[in-house]
């Protein structure tokens, strides 16, 4: 098997912490918002325990049929067709929540503290959260907010969405009271936008 072949199309920054060890080694995975699997194939191939979820019923079905190839388990139980806000997982039941190119999609302030507040719950004590999401931080100069809808900005790459700064980032994470695993990091591509990676353990 090719590097290409074991590691799929994963994110690379979510890569790069399986690579520093601040994943648990075998443990349990949700991908909050899996679209067609880019981010789960690694972790089926390697033997981890693996669910996923997302609002689109073909998507589910993609990653629950990709699943099976591999050999892994693919019912219902393992991949459902739902909202972030809404996970059906008991509480604490994953060592890593994978949530990617999802919460720059919240409808707004709430509804960003909501999906937050569910993957903080299906975390087990001292597992991870990884997001990656479009921010303000970084382009501030470059946005066109929507006064309409508190939150939402239109991108210079011409993509409406909700984008949160660096103080709404802190305050969710001392509100669930969880703990930094690096600092909140950012990526400007281009001054086209910005995504950011916020990446805690729950305590």
């Amino acid at each position: 098997m090719n590097l290409r072949e074991q590691l799929g199309n994963i994110d690379i920054y979510l890569l790069d912490q399986v690579l520093r060890g601040h994943l648990p080694l075998g443990g349990s995975v949700l991908d909050a918002g899996c679209g067609r699997g880019r981010n789960v194939e690694y972790f089926l191939r390697e033997g981890y325990p693996v669910c996923g979820i997302d609002a689109d019923p073909a998507a589910v079905e993609t990653v629950r049929l990709r699943a099976e190839q591999l050999g892994r388990p693919a019912d219902g139980d393992h991949f459902r067709v739902e909202a972030v806000e809404d996970l059906s997982f008991a509480e604490g039941t994953f060592d890593l929540v994978i949530c990617n190119a999802v919460l720059h999609f919240a409808r707004d302030f709430d509804h960003f503290g909501a999906m937050a507040d569910a993957l903080h719950r299906v975390t087990a004590p001292g597992g991870i959260v990884f997001c990656r999401l479009a921010s303000t931080i970084g382009i501030e100069p470059f946005l066109d907010a929507d006064a309409t809808v508190p939150g939402w900005h239109r991108l210079p790459d011409g993509s409406d969405r909700f984008l949160v700064d660096l103080e709404t980032l802190l305050s969710v994470s001392d509100r669930l009271e969880v703990d930094l695993v690096d600092p909140i990091k950012t990526v400007n591509v281009q001054n086209l936008r910005c995504m950011t990676n916020w990446v805690w353990r729950r305590r």
